[in-house]
């Protein structure tokens, strides 16, 4: 057995919020073909005549609304995260970014320098999603390819429906719950819909049979949308909110294409306009990031003001909520005793 180590990653974020860094950052995001997935002369050429010209400007503006003293909020909560788990587990716990820094190639590198060989990869996405979940997992083993770096790796699963997950998001909306609400909105983040189709590798049941979510099929293994809609059935029937108080929507789309829906800012405008209580909970983040602080805390919330909504809050992400904290340390633990297990068993046969 080799030396163990953990790494978790999350999203990402600019270095500050200069134009230059923002546009730094968006290059790399949209560059990732498997979040732009366009044919690479086509997205190239897209992004650098019509997105890199005018939308580091706008981005930089939005990034400015939520950025601390600190830095990003992503980054300094994914830290205090990882430093939170190393306190209470024997094992290194390393930190990366899929787009930025810390970068993967720089962290995966310095993992094999400090001498581990065994290395258990948790994403950072509860659900499963080409634009999240996967490039995570395909660029791991691009860098470890392209860097010559001996790492034997697992992953951990998409856990959506977990239930220590669920009871995790359930204990940080309680207070919010408690405090009453017309109405719970779950938003995650949107997807193409030829993304869902992408994933199918059956090709014979996403958007193509009816009720494709709620009717069983080994593509819901990789189906985001599937997922999300078992996160919140979890969710609601833990809470025990009644089908009339909760919806669905999706939020965070480019244009020139249909997305999954409903659209999260047309939700807003049509649940303003009832004069209600809403309060909105964001399931895809982890951390409080720039969709659920600027996207939802204060875009979307003036939205639905202006709209005539009565009152407004969104529910933090799950962050550093000690239940979120146990459920990975949990995670951990499992994969390290898995371990140890296995050299038992390898001892004794």
């Amino acid at each position: 057995m080799g030396k163990k180590a953990v790494l978790l990653v999350n999203l990402g974020s600019p270095d500050s919020t200069s134009i230059k860094d923002v546009k730094t950052y968006l290059k790399e995001f949209l560059s990732d073909d498997r979040v732009f997935d366009l044919p690479k002369p086509l997205q190239q050429l897209i992004l650098r005549c019509f997105i890199l010209p005018s939308r580091p400007k706008k981005s930089a503006h939005a990034y400015q609304q939520i950025w601390q003293p600190e830095g990003s909020p992503l980054i300094s909560i994914s830290q205090n995260l990882q430093q939170k788990l190393s306190k209470e587990l024997d094992l290194p716990i390393y930190l990366a970014m899929r787009y930025g820094n810390p970068s993967l190639s720089e962290t995966l590198t310095k993992i094999a320098q400090d001498g581990c060989t065994d290395l258990h990869l948790i994403p950072l996405y509860p659900h499963y999603a080409m634009s999240s979940y996967e490039t995570v997992v395909a660029r791991v083993f691009e860098v470890l390819r392209q860097n010559q770096l001996d790492l034997t790796v697992s992953v951990l699963q998409p856990f959506f429906e977990e239930p220590a997950y669920i009871e995790a998001l359930f204990q940080s909306a309680k207070p919010f719950l408690d405090e009453g609400f017309d109405h719970l909105l779950f938003s995650y983040h949107g997807i193409p819909l030829r993304h869902l189709r992408k994933a199918d590798s059956s090709k014979t049941h996403c958007t193509i049979v009816p009720d494709c979510c709620s009717t069983c099929s080994p593509a819901q293994a990789t189906c985001y949308k599937a997922q999300t809609t078992r996160t919140t059935k979890a969710f609601i029937q833990l809470a025990q909110i009644p089908p009339e108080k909760y919806s669905i929507s999706y939020q965070s789309r480019l244009a020139g294409e249909q997305w999954l829906m409903p659209y999260t800012d047309h939700e807003l405008i049509r649940l303003g306009k009832k004069g209600i209580r809403l309060l909105v909970i964001t399931p895809a983040f982890v951390s409080d990031c720039l969709e659920t602080l600027e996207e939802i805390a204060i875009a979307g919330q003036q939205s639905f003001l202006d709209s005539g909504g009565k009152s407004f809050k969104h529910i933090p992400c799950l962050n550093e909520n000690p239940d979120w904290i146990q459920f990975l340390k949990s995670k951990i633990t499992d994969y390290a005793n898995q371990e140890k297990l296995t050299a038992l068993s390898s001892t004794t046969s």
